[in-house]
């Protein structure tokens, strides 16, 4: 089984190789991202391995089915990069739901208290063997209200951390979780109660025609002032002109970015030797009160190590038995898990 294994990355080799062997599956590794100039690279591959920054649009699909490629399997539990409708009956895509909640819900937090203590400030400032306190002051979490919007693996997760710290925890998720509202330490609420009255926004939902710029200005301007914003899902999920400005008008007391709108041509790459051309990245990461940190969140080794033994797995299903419990299909105008094996009927 060979797969062709876009926007490759070192981290990526070390723990996938170290699987592949097992299932009988062959990686080519490529540092390029998948999009429709370099497509073509998949000539003569069973499948491709894509990552969030990948296109796999129509007319990538069409290229991909015209070459007899039959998988698109994503290391990563977000599809908001492939054309699920037009992927209908064309190729299986495939992909990881959970890898480690506890990554990206604790990367969260850091996040968070690394803003609200002014911890990066003080580090570079006791590397200058400045010790002084001044402008370094914060604000206990505990007793503070927190709203969680998507309350799936990483959402729970980081409601319970939450809750560690003594947060009254707001929810919203389109499906909520009965036995989380049960246990008494989560309330869910409608989404603008939530904004109205959380001092901190944490968002772990997907990215969906439903959810872009479920941040936005009208939103922003509903949220008490000084509210903590914290995305680690999808930078569409928060407008960031509307972010950019809600900070300048001091609505917004601090943003912890691990994901941006436009991040594609940008993250996972070494760009300090180029002028950036994204004035509103520019501008964010310029604001004091702005932490950006480069779609990170997910990068612990036992998140790696879950990520590449699910993929392969799921490609190995796939190739051998023509079914998978984590492919994707687009069914009845919305794309869900398929679990009968049916995703091309």
């Amino acid at each position: 089984m060979k797969i062709a294994f876009f926007d490759a990355k070192p981290y990526d080799r070390d723990s996938f190789d170290s699987v592949a062997k097992q299932y009988g599956v062959e990686f080519k590794y490529f540092e390029t991202k998948l999009y429709e100039d370099t497509v073509d690279l998949a000539q003569g591959y069973d499948g491709v391995c894509v990552f969030v920054n990948d296109t796999v649009n129509a007319y990538v699909i069409d290229r991909l089915y015209e070459m007899g490629v039959k998988i698109v399997a994503l290391r990563c539990a977000g599809f908001n990069n492939v054309d699920m409708k037009y992927a209908y009956g064309k190729v299986h895509v495939l992909r990881v739901p959970a890898y480690s909640p506890y990554a990206v819900a604790e990367h969260a937090m850091a996040l968070l208290l690394t803003s609200i203590r002014r911890i990066h400030k003080a580090y570079i400032r006791s590397r200058d063997f400045n010790f002084s306190l001044s402008g370094l002051t914060g604000f206990d979490l505990h007793g503070k209200t927190v709203g969680v919007i998507g309350t799936g693996k990483i959402g729970k997760v980081f409601a319970s951390i939450c809750n560690g710290f003594g947060m009254k925890v707001l929810a919203y998720d389109k499906f909520p979780d009965k036995a989380l509202a049960e246990g008494g330490n989560v309330e869910y609420v409608e989404l603008s109660e939530l904004f109205e009255k959380s001092d901190i926004i944490s968002l772990h939902c997907p990215l969906s025609d439903e959810t872009y710029h479920i941040i936005d200005d009208k939103v922003i301007e509903s949220c008490k002032k000084g509210v903590v914003l914290i995305n680690t899902s999808r930078g569409a999920l928060v407008d960031a002109e509307a972010l950019l400005e809600g900070i300048k008008s001091r609505k917004v007391g601090a943003a912890c970015l691990d994901v941006y709108e436009e991040e594609s041509d940008l993250f996972f790459e070494d760009n300090s030797g180029h002028i950036l051309d994204d004035d509103v990245l520019a501008r964010l990461i310029s604001m004091p009160n702005v932490i950006v940190t480069s779609h990170q969140a997910f990068l612990t080794r036992e998140a790696l190590q879950n990520i590449a033994e699910t993929t392969v797995q799921n490609i190995a299903e796939m190739l051998m038995k023509n079914k998978c419990p984590n492919e994707l299909c687009y069914r009845f105008g919305e794309t869900k898990d398929c679990k009968d094996g049916k995703c091309f009927d």
